[in-house]
């Protein structure tokens, strides 16, 4: 489904992503694991569009390159992207931040059907349709801001940081939340610094330190792994 091979990215002087490569197949969950500054962010916006990649660099979605497209198209190709910071508006509604999220071409002709997907994935925003987005908790928001996402009925949803800033009880509710729409068949990539809960949901996971892949592997390999109960767990042995 999704393969990035030799991915660069430069900000001035600066290497955010060093020749990065990675594969999200057909309904399979990835966690990529990584300090801040490791590029993670990076790696979901070039590939959702936001800034562009070195020269030389592939990112094909479903065998169609997509390394030069605009944030629109690659929208349009079913990549969906809730960025760190959610990016919702505050002074519209649950109802019409989730509208906004069908205007992709996409998904016009199945609006209702995202409502109803939204809704049942997160029975908390039917509740609160025409409450007022800033009024809500940072929980809440988050629903919103992926709701807003599946709105666009996309094949891959990237999620940068989803808990990052909740409270623990609302994090292991976002984490059942991410298992529900996992369970539907779409295909996710995450980006998480809860490495346990984001680990529990998840088919295989890549380690990135300092714009690198550095390793990959299954979920429960690296769940185990010491290296990464050291450096993500804080276990001792």
């Amino acid at each position: 489904m999704l393969e990035v091979k030799g991915l660069s990215l430069h900000y001035g002087r600066h290497v955010a992503l060093d020749k990065v490569s990675l594969k999200v197949g057909k309904a399979e969950t990835v966690v990529i694991l990584g300090a801040n500054g490791a590029g993670k962010s990076s790696l979901l916006k070039s590939i959702a569009g936001l800034v562009h990649g070195d020269p030389g660099a592939r990112i094909s979605f479903n065998g169609v390159p997509i390394q030069t497209a605009s944030p629109h198209h690659v929208l349009e190709t079913g990549i969906a992207l809730v960025p760190e910071g959610r990016g919702i508006f505050g002074d519209l509604t649950v109802a019409e931040n989730l509208a906004l999220g069908a205007y992709a071409r996409r998904a016009r002709d199945q609006r209702e059907a995202g409502f109803e997907l939204v809704f049942s994935l997160f029975p908390r925003l039917a509740e609160r349709r025409r409450q007022f987005v800033n009024t809500m908790s940072g929980g809440e928001q988050q629903m919103v801001a992926i709701g807003r996402a599946l709105m666009s009925r996309p094949e891959l949803l990237m999620l940068d940081e989803p808990s990052l800033g909740l409270a623990p009880v609302v994090v292991g509710e976002l984490f059942r939340s991410l298992d529900r729409i996992r369970q539907t068949g779409l295909s996710l990539l995450i980006v998480e610094q809860n490495v346990g809960m984001s680990l529990a949901i998840a088919d295989r996971g890549y380690l990135a330190e300092a714009g690198r892949i550095t390793g990959e592997g299954p979920a429960p390999e690296l769940l185990n792994d010491p290296a990464v109960k050291r450096a993500f767990l804080g276990a001792t042995a």
